[in-house]
């Protein structure tokens, strides 16, 4: 958050493209930024900085993707407690208001260890009563994807392996996922899931997310922003963000948590 403030003061950011390590600016003047989006798992030190005060005070808009999963340290060894992280979802809710927060049970993992398979849904209906709790009304989820750096930290763990279900049993996980949702009046979406999604039943209510939802900010806050699909992401697989630029870093600004499924470590 230190480094997104100085941008911020600054005016604009240096941006290292991904593979070719060429530098450009992006200017980051509240004159032309519609929305600020944040994803995160954990949001203590922009809380604790009181950072979305002095951006609102600026004139900058702000839209929370807070990832909130189950209590797991075998799968996120490094993430806060859960308390702490229901704690800060309430909080953002308090101060900014809950249709700017999208919660992520993301991603769904199932897993084999020498006890038998589980998964990591435990707390799902803790954190959705908090959720609704604090009238947020949209989760995102998804399966996790079996990239080739993870299953080589996989294949490392002793007992361990990850499981990659069949489209029906995904589809399945969804509808009940939706239908407890939907008690707590919270609608459930999925991120990159075209096959799951289409194989789910219509009546569910299950719609594809957009982390970068151009048509929401503008219902948020009015004004405009492009409602072209990000050519940069996942379309082939369902994504629906709209353009944006993105300028964190796995490299200059690296993630501590240490989630096993990550594919960014």
């Amino acid at each position: 958050m230190a480094w997104f403030m100085r941008g911020i003061e600054r005016g604009h950011f240096s941006v290292r493209h991904p593979f070719t390590g060429a530098l450009r600016r992006v200017y980051a003047d509240a004159a032309r930024v519609h929305s600020i989006v944040f994803w995160s798992k954990n949001f203590g030190p922009f809380l604790e900085g009181r950072c979305g005060e002095r951006l609102g005070k600026a004139g900058y808009h702000l839209f929370f993707n807070f990832t909130v999963n189950s209590e797991a340290p075998l799968l996120e060894p490094r993430v806060p407690p859960l308390k702490q992280r229901i704690s800060q979802m309430q909080e953002i809710a308090a101060r900014f208001g809950p249709d700017c927060i999208q919660w992520r049970f993301d991603p769904i993992c199932l897993y084999r260890t020498a006890d038998g398979d589980a998964d990591n849904r435990g707390d799902f209906l803790r954190i959705a009563d908090a959720a609704a709790g604090c009238g947020v009304s949209r989760c995102v989820t998804s399966f996790m994807d079996l990239y080739a750096k993870v299953q080589r930290r996989a294949e490392a763990m002793d007992g361990f392996s990850f499981v990659d279900p069949p489209v029906t049993e995904k589809a399945a996980l969804l509808e009940e996922m939706a239908g407890r949702l939907a008690e707590r009046s919270i609608r459930l979406f999925t991120c990159c899931e075209p096959e799951a999604l289409a194989a789910a039943a219509s009546e569910k209510g299950i719609r594809a997310a957009a982390c970068i939802p151009g048509g929401l900010l503008m219902r948020l806050y009015g004004g405009r922003v492009s409602l072209q699909k990000d050519g940069g992401q996942r379309s082939a697989k369902g994504c629906g963000c709209r353009v944006s630029v993105d300028i964190g870093s796995y490299r200059d600004q690296p993630c501590g948590h240490q989630c096993l499924y990550c594919y960014a470590s």
